[in-house]
């Protein structure tokens, strides 16, 4: 199975890049964790329905199809840890591959956001994309390893 990270923005700090991948290497080869970015809409004279429409697109030509929909939203669900592992348990049941899409500056289009098998929310904070990345790659390697018993996560 993969998890697909779809973010808006190619450009991240050096800092957040590393911490990243550092995540990402320490998934199993069973469950790989793979960081698509998607390019950012110019801003211009745009309206920020111009832009997410734009960024909408680039990111359905980057989903799979078939592929389970998580939109990252701030109006979303919360999840701890262990309830996160619960849900991943769920992911990796149904035998295909599940998508977290991260918006743009703007958010993510609401005809987008309506093709979501769930929403999931990072934190309360508005948080920097670069901080979103490192830390939804690292939630979901403590979700993994507490469904594995290993002993990253304790409680």
């Amino acid at each position: 199975m993969r998890l697909l990270l779809i973010a808006v923005g190619q450009r991240q700090p050096a800092w957040a890049d590393t911490a990243y991948e550092d995540f990402a290497k320490r998934f199993p080869p069973e469950l790989r964790l793979e960081l698509k970015a998607i390019k950012a809409e110019t801003r211009g004279s745009k309206t920020a329905e111009q832009l997410m429409a734009a960024e909408a697109a680039r990111i359905e030509a980057a989903l799979p199809k078939g592929v389970r929909r998580i939109i990252l939203d701030e109006r979303g669900e919360r999840r701890t840890s262990v309830q996160l592992a619960e849900r991943l348990k769920l992911w990796m049941g149904e035998g295909r591959d599940a998508a977290l899409i991260i918006g743009g500056p703007d958010g993510l289009h609401p005809d987008l956001k309506a093709t979501a098998d769930e929403t999931l929310r990072l934190s309360d904070l508005t948080l920097p994309h670069a901080f979103a990345r490192v830390l939804l790659a690292e939630g979901l390697y403590r979700a993994w390893t507490v469904t594995t018993g290993h002993p990253y996560h304790r409680e």
